[in-house]
């Protein structure tokens, strides 16, 4: 039988995916949240560590595409439960029939706080409020970026469920000039080697009014290159058909850093 649908054939690698663990016996299992996924994870960097992601990160719809080129994701932890974030992104806007326009998007400032954690086998709980902040360059009056601001307020969570490690992830986005939204994640994954993890992840975003969902199931992995280096790779699509509001294809593409080095012998 040929599945013919890119959505469909997503759902069935998921399930080929998940079906495998369940074979994998006593195999250890791990699903870790953040770049280059959308669901973040209870997880920091540990007291005074550094992480930094670097990477591409394209979204193309049917006529119109946002590119980040590339997205800064800065990490830095205060005590072992502690992280502070900041990000960015040089974005590239492009609409059919007019010239892409190039701009710096939203400076995204958090604080993340573990502040339940009961060991790798038992159960960690976080809470990751985030602001969106236009800078002063004119983006937003050029249609780069939103004409307001927003505030994130998500929660995060991890659980051994069997042979399973769950990661998921929900929250409320209060956006200024612009409607409320929603969003939920799901990543599950498996280290294959001491080098390599692979995920799966359910990610989906909305609005309340307009009544609005766009959900998006992806693949990725992570590569431990060289001390203090990790290559991170994703890709997927839409589950619905793709349209101006849906997109065919999402990605991640870059590395993190560790620092200080030693850091990365702990992951």
């Amino acid at each position: 039988m040929r599945i013919r649908n890119p959505g469909a054939r997503l759902i069935l690698f998921l399930v080929v995916f998940l079906g495998t663990f369940a074979m994998l016996g006593a195999s250890p299992m791990l699903a870790q949240g953040g770049p280059p996924y959308y669901t973040t994870d209870p997880g920091t960097p540990g007291n005074l560590n550094w992480e930094i992601n670097l990477g591409y990160m394209p979204f193309l719809f049917n006529g119109t595409s946002v590119t980040h080129t590339p997205d800064l994701d800065i990490n830095f932890g205060l005590g072992d439960r502690i992280q502070l974030t900041y990000e960015n992104a040089w974005l590239r806007v492009w609409n059919q029939g007019v010239p892409a326009k190039y701009g710096l998007g939203q400076d995204n400032v958090g604080v993340k706080w573990r502040f339940y954690d009961s060991g790798e086998e038992g159960m960690q709980f976080s809470i990751f409020p985030q602001a969106f902040l236009n800078n002063p360059n004119h983006a937003a009056q050029r249609g780069i970026t939103p004409p307001g601001s927003s505030f994130l307020f998500p929660a995060e969570f991890t659980k051994k469920v069997g042979l399973v490690d769950v990661n998921a992830e929900a929250g409320y986005n209060i956006v200024h000039l612009g409607p409320d939204g929603w969003f939920t994640g799901l990543i599950v994954g498996h280290d294959f080697t001491k080098k390599l993890e692979m995920d799966a992840e359910l990610y989906t975003s909305g609005t309340f009014h307009p009544a609005f969902a766009q959900p998006v199931l992806d693949v990725g992995a992570r590569y431990k290159m060289h001390r203090p280096l990790i290559l991170l790779l994703m890709a997927g699509r839409g589950l619905r058909p793709a349209r101006s509001d849906q997109p065919y294809f999402v990605g991640y593409f870059g590395v993190q850093v560790l620092l200080p080095p030693k850091s990365f012998d702990k992951e």
